[in-house]
């Protein structure tokens, strides 16, 4: 493990995610020793070695996907050949192109070959090389959760009502001591547990969905713009990777976990070629460009995730997304692309000519004023007066 990786543990989201493994690990080896003692019964030694080998599978695949990480493009990357530039994006945070199926993370402040999304949990993106690791982390935490909920389940109900089995009771019955503290570990675990199988099992769901169809979250939200942007066109926007369920399958799951090929040059279905999908996402942001509105700042925003200042509607409908909040002095330019009915989305227009970080994110809608140009207007009047005398 590199210096890099290992400092990815020393964030808040892979400490709660190692504290949870290990405290459903613990209470739930503890617990099943009093229900099905491994030394009394085939059974017992069974569950608890079945157990053992999903919760060391979930730690390794969890280490392994932080550590592997998912795959970065070397900052200021070109394509082999240089025609191609023209069909693809450039970043100007790395100072390079984009290949095919990469994205730029903020928070890593890198582009990430072929980028699912930023999980907090691991401290790091899911991408091209991280993605089978990370799926096999989803499955071993949601099956030795599994096992951990019933054992923690029979366990308080048999500890609970310990007082009555030994009245009334055929005395086959496990024998669970529980004192207070105990207890209410047994209580906190069995809540982590189910936690984890219903929040972690949604999210395996989607990502099967996303490797049988080979299309990853960000790349959904293409596909729906492109197939938006043809839908009055004879034409139809083809998904180029995607070769088959089984072909896609094996593209990411594999024994040793690590996905094919190196991220930058993909198989392709008939029809298309490497650069199909950039060429899309190029016209999408010559589209976006066109919808581009210029709003002018006439009330300053601190950047708060619930600005109280811009009034309880505001705070009460947040963008439900991750994406930053940008502070903001009266009389800046923003450029918006992106209109919710209290939040703009949209980028601070620079006033310096040299090369600046680009500052996007969501502010509130009462802070500005769109700004209409006098030729724009008179150009809008000329409009209306032609359509009148037609």
């Amino acid at each position: 493990m590199s210096s890099t990786s290992l400092m990815r543990v020393f964030h808040w989201g892979p400490m709660v995610a190692l504290f949870i493994i290990k405290w459903v690990t613990l209470i739930t080896l503890y617990c099943s020793s009093m229900l099905w003692p491994p030394a009394e019964s085939v059974a017992g030694l069974v569950f608890m070695a079945t157990f053992l080998g999903f919760s060391s599978l979930t730690l390794f695949h969890f280490s392994c996907s932080l550590a592997t990480g998912p795959g970065f493009l070397p900052a200021g990357w070109q394509p082999s050949v240089a025609s191609a530039a023209s069909q693809l994006q450039w970043c100007s945070a790395c100072l390079g192109y984009k290949a095919p199926r990469s994205h730029h993370c903020r928070r890593c402040g890198r582009c990430v070959l072929k980028m699912d999304h930023h999980c907090p949990w691991i401290n790091t993106c899911v991408g091209h090389r991280n993605h089978g690791h990370f799926t096999a982390f989803l499955a071993s935490a949601i099956c030795g959760c599994s096992l951990a909920s019933v054992c923690l389940s029979m366990s308080l109900y048999y500890g609970l009502n310990r007082t009555w089995y030994m009245y009334y009771g055929t005395g086959q019955e496990p024998q669970v001591v529980l004192t207070v503290w105990s207890l209410l570990a047994a209580l906190f675990g069995l809540g982590l547990a189910l936690g984890v199988v219903i929040a972690v099992g949604l999210l395996l769901v989607f990502q099967v969905k996303s490797i049988l169809r080979n299309q990853t979250g960000i790349e959904d939200w293409i596909m729906e713009k492109a197939t938006y942007r043809h839908r009055k066109t004879d034409t139809q926007f083809v998904w180029p990777y995607n070769l088959g369920r089984l072909a896609n399958l094996r593209q990411v799951i594999t024994w040793s976990c690590r996905t094919q090929g190196d991220g930058i040059t993909w198989q392709v279905v008939e029809g298309t070629d490497q650069y199909t999908l950039t060429r899309e996402q190029l016209k999408q942001k010559e589209d976006k460009r066109g919808r581009t509105r210029s709003y002018q700042i006439i009330l300053a925003y601190s950047g708060a995730w619930f600005p109280l200042t811009q009034g309880i509607s505001v705070c009460c409908h947040p963008p439900c997304t991750d994406e930053p909040r940008i502070a903001l002095e009266e009389g800046d330019m923003v450029r918006v692309t992106r209109w919710k009915k209290y939040w703009l989305y949209g980028e601070v227009v620079q006033v310096e000519q040299v090369q600046q970080v680009r500052v996007r994110g969501w502010f509130p809608r009462r802070c500005a004023v769109e700004r209409v140009d006098h030729e724009d207007t008179c150009v809008l009047a000329r409009q209306g007066e032609d359509k009148k005398d037609k």
